[in-house]
């Protein structure tokens, strides 16, 4: 499909405007849960996205707030945000946006492009040094239970390694811990873990910009499970066929998105802690767990006028959690399967199992093409999605031929009900390295990052002869074509709407 590169988070915003899924809040709200509350409301009934823009204690600054940036839309164009995002139109399928996605990971990185300072709108005000403060934003206090005011739940974090090798663009929550401090959450295996190694292994801060309100695809991308040493805002350029616009940072030697709504420059601390958290994480359950995390110590701010803060509501699903990560993570597992020969026809995370369940289908034929019966394959699969860096937070496979849509947790729900045998339908692999949010772990796996894992065998070519295999008894396959146009071409005939 032909794609359309959004190159700001303002031209995204009238994208979505056009097609009714921007909803603007005029009515001024509190930045003290009541922002967030919206959001979360929004996120169950699947409205359009708020945008806030008269805030208590902000009214006359011209900032403003977008929620849900990145969650579902109304029916027709459930995925609109997703698509628009990554340069489809608001109508694509699931499928449309993976098979994109893996596209261009087969391409060549297109790097971005530098513009002059005096033409980025993220340079439209720059402040230094003691005249820095956190403050001047509208960042709202999301949930009951947070520790704190989180700033970044969808931006970018821009890092790079000492001797300027790999730059890594990622999302990781921070929270605000003064007017010139924010406290991260830096994982040690995440890519801004192992980078923010380097420098603390030479005993030196490490130099970050933090992007706000950037352009669409950009938190997409970063959460992405590109090889370590891959350039985030490459892999962008190959989806776009060109380079996005960057600009120097004004404190620190990085790049950062010219059209950025807000960006924070600083260095995060070696060795300096403050307490952060709670805050609420994808397997949806209100967060209890508070630590020290590294400091970030901000040498600078630069933004637009009347500039836009983007905040994600962590929940239960649907939000952004599971659509950034679940997108971009199971498109990855499908380049990775494909490109060990295997006959994978998509993959798809349900978004509404909160990431838990990974939907891989295969090909009808895949019994005969392979002579692989379905645990073979299972096992096959299995060993290269558990491996893999996009496989790391996934405790659940089913794998279903590709008559169901994997998109549609109907029939996937459908499928493992009636396909995977009670008693030998599974496959396990135990003690696979494993994310450790996951509820049901115990203390022991949550520490030891290892836990057991499954793949789910919902397959039925190896259990049929070809032609007396289940076939859906489905609308499309149940009465003859003209019956089925007889039907949609009176449906509001019949007094359907």
């Amino acid at each position: 499909m032909a794609t359309s590169h959004l190159k700001s988070l303002r031209a995204f915003i009238e994208a979505l405007e056009e097609i009714g899924e921007i909803q603007r809040i005029d009515k001024t709200v509190d930045w003290n849960l009541e922002i967030g509350a919206v959001i979360r409301r929004s996120y169950d009934l699947r409205a359009p996205a708020p945008l806030f823009t008269s805030i208590k204690d902000y009214e006359d600054t011209g900032f403003r707030v977008l929620g849900a940036p990145g969650g579902l839309s109304a029916p027709g164009h459930r995925l609109a945000r997703i698509a628009l995002s990554l340069g489809l139109p608001a109508e694509a399928s699931g499928q449309e946006v993976i098979e994109a996605v893996v596209a261009a990971r087969g391409k060549p990185g297109i790097p971005p492009q530098v513009v002059a300072a005096e033409t980025a709108p993220c340079k439209e005000h720059i402040v230094l040094g003691d005249d820095v403060d956190l403050n001047i934003f509208p960042t709202p206090l999301i949930h009951g239970n947070d520790g704190g005011r989180y700033i970044q739940t969808w931006g970018m974090n821009i890092v790079k390694t000492p001797d300027g090798s790999w730059t890594n663009w990622s999302v990781n929550r921070m929270m605000v811990a003064g007017k010139n401090t924010l406290a991260c959450l830096i994982p040690g295996p995440q890519h801004l873990g192992i980078i923010r190694a380097k420098w603390a292994a030479e005993r030196k801060p490490l130099p970050i910009a933090l992007a706000l309100g950037v352009e669409p695809g950009l938190p997409f991308v970063g959460a992405m499970p590109l090889p370590e040493g891959a350039d985030e805002s490459h892999f962008l350029g190959a989806l776009f066929d060109e380079g996005i616009e960057v600009v120097p940072a004004e404190t620190v030697d990085l790049m950062v998105p010219a059209t950025a709504e807000i960006i924070i420059e600083g260095h995060i601390s070696f060795d300096e802690t403050v307490e952060e958290g709670p805050m609420n994480e994808y397997p949806g359950y209100n967060a209890l767990e508070h630590s020290p995390k590294p400091v970030f110590h901000v040498s600078a701010i630069t933004h637009r006028d009347g500039a836009i803060l983007p905040v994600v509501a962590a929940g239960p699903p649907v939000e952004e959690d599971h659509t950034g990560t679940g997108t971009m993570h199971a498109a990855e597992i499908l380049f990775e399967l494909r490109k060990a020969g295997l006959p994978a026809a998509s993959t798809w995370f349900s978004y509404e199992s909160a990431l838990h369940w990974l939907i891989v289908s295969v090909r009808q034929d895949w019994h005969r093409t392979t002579g692989l019966s379905s645990a073979e394959l299972a096992q096959r699969i299995g060993d290269i999605v558990f491996a893999g860096k996009a496989g790391f937070g996934v405790p659940k496979v089913l794998l279903v031929e590709d008559d169901i849509d994997i998109t549609n947790v109907d029939e996937v729900v459908w499928a493992f009900a009636t396909r995977a045998h009670p008693e030998h339908g599974e496959v396990h692999f135990p003690a696979e390295l494993t994310a450790a949010l996951s509820v049901y772990l115990s203390e022991v796996e949550q520490h030891s990052y290892k836990a057991g894992k499954v793949v789910y065998n919902c397959l039925l070519a190896d259990l049929f002869e070809e032609n007396d295999r289940p076939v859906k008894g489905s609308f499309q396959n149940g009465w003859p074509a003209e019956v089925q146009q007889l039907v949609l071409d009176n449906w509001e005939k019949y007094g359907y709407r």
